[in-house]
């Protein structure tokens, strides 16, 4: 190999090393938010009932529809053994979304738990983040195998949280922003329309931002792989120990006989 063909080749790997890294986090993003399906999941029985709503005008139709499209959906990720905490979450929040219309007789108030959820979430987007520990981190940290170790060991990493911690929470705001007004303005069913159509898009530039800035921070150190080294390491030490201490047995014996 040529003095020109080493730069060439680091290159190449630190190219690759970034690749790789890419997909690991894309990976983990499509891990820990569900993904397509995910997001299918997330706006199906919303759609139902705005659509159900728009058309005649009854609420209980519409919140029968869409609790029963969340159960549905629950039943075929059972069936097909598949991961349900996405199908889950989306039961509960139409459950709530349901119970609230019902107790108040106001169609409206199907969406206002969703929103008072997004409202929450994106203070405590910001408020983590403030406080040094960003919310971000402590979801994706499990998912990357990393834990809390960004927090202490990796400031690079700990500073891409804190951004993507940022964009998640002024995002939500955002989206906040524009919806609890339309609340109290708008009818059900222009709300519905508005809400459907901020579902998805919002999201996807939170999670793309996200991406970004892990893209670009430094690889996340894999805590379990370092216990299961140490745990390793630990082994072959009680296993050296008692070789050395079965050749000491054995070399008193031969000094005995001798």
């Amino acid at each position: 190999m040529t003095s020109l063909d080493k730069p060439t080749e680091d290159a190449q790997d630190a190219q690759n090393a970034q690749q790789d890294a890419r997909a690991v986090t894309e990976a983990a993003l499509f891990e820990a938010f569900g993904g397509v399906r995910g997001m299918v999941e997330t706006v199906v029985p919303g759609l139902l009932f705005v659509t159900i709503f728009t058309i005649n005008k009854n609420l209980h139709w519409s919140a029968i529809a869409a609790l029963g499209v969340s159960l549905l959906l629950v039943v075929v990720r059972l069936a097909m053994r598949d991961t349900v905490k996405h199908a889950f979450s989306g039961v509960f929040g139409v459950a709530f979304g349901v119970v609230f219309a019902m107790m108040t007789g106001n169609a409206k108030d199907f969406y206002l738990p969703g929103m008072l959820y997004t409202l929450g979430l994106a203070v405590a987007y910001i408020v983590t983040t403030l406080a040094g520990v960003p919310l971000i981190g402590l979801i994706l940290g499990p998912v990357f195998k990393e834990n809390l170790s960004w927090h202490t060991r990796n400031p690079g990493r700990k500073k891409a949280y804190a951004k993507a911690s940022w964009a998640w929470g002024l995002i939500l705001l955002a989206k906040c922003a524009i919806l609890f007004p339309l609340y109290w303005w708008a009818n059900t069913a222009q709300l519905g329309w508005v809400l459907i159509a901020l579902k998805i898009p919002p999201f996807l530039l939170a999670v793309w931002l996200t991406w970004v800035f892990l893209a670009k921070a430094p690889a996340p150190i894999d805590v379990f792989a370092e216990m299961e080294a140490e745990e390793q390491a630990e082994k072959d030490r009680k296993a050296a120990l008692a070789n050395e201490s079965g050749d000491e047995a054995t070399a008193g014996r031969h000094r005995r006989d001798a």
